[in-house]
């Protein structure tokens, strides 16, 4: 397919889908020999989410890069921001063996030093409203819930996940239901006490 016909196919399938389609005139698309580059700005995150899954769907597309930023509800500064975000990390109990800190204008600054038989190390970086989130964890839940929190954090526009995990791990179902497992409990606008969580071949089903 040619460039043109490939943007076209992204295109009409973005207009199908209602939680897109509202947001198309301000998302970007350019392809260069089957990669795609999307920039622009949505309303939410699952506009964001269902454009990229949308738009690697179509054959032709066989990379993606994501510059696309949601606006966020509450706008703040990248030190506010940063502060925010290290807050919800340094309180949250799962992660209380990391190591914590950011990293702000070329420099690095470790907010807490966790046992050196457990390591593990979350480096924080705020850039126009974009978290970068860097280090090694445990699992791929830690890893999930470090992004979760990112994107809870008031005034985040997107969020870049480069945490490793060690020892490595290969996603599968029981991974991902205890992700959502734990972040239900820690939501406070969920009760996680009224919910179960089904997941098989990575599609997840809610009951309650």
């Amino acid at each position: 397919p040619t460039q043109s016909s490939l943007l076209r196919e992204i295109r009409a399938a973005f207009a199908q889908e209602p939680r897109i389609n509202k947001n198309q005139a301000a998302i970007g698309l350019t392809c260069h020999n089957g990669t795609l580059m999307i920039t622009g700005e949505v309303e939410t995150v699952a506009a964001k989410k269902l454009a990229l899954a949308h738009a690697r769907t179509v054959y032709g597309i066989y990379n993606t890069i994501d510059h696309l930023q949601v606006t966020p509800a509450t706008h703040a500064g990248d030190g506010a921001i940063r502060d925010a975000l290290c807050r919800y990390l340094l309180r949250e109990p799962a992660l209380r063996d990391f190591d914590i800190g950011l990293h702000s204008k070329g420099h690095e600054t470790m907010l807490r030093l966790s046992s050196p038989e457990l390591p593990g190390r979350i480096i924080v970086e705020v850039t126009d409203g974009n978290i970068v989130l860097s280090g090694v964890v445990s699992s791929l839940t830690h890893k999930r819930l470090c992004g979760v929190f990112a994107w809870w954090t008031p005034g985040c526009r997107n969020v870049t996940n480069l945490l490793d995990v060690t020892p490595l791990e290969y996603d599968n179902d029981d991974e991902i239901a205890d992700a959502l497992g734990m972040v239900f409990e820690i939501d406070p606008l969920i009760h996680s006490d009224q919910l179960r969580i089904g997941v098989r071949n990575s599609v997840v089903t809610l009951y309650g």
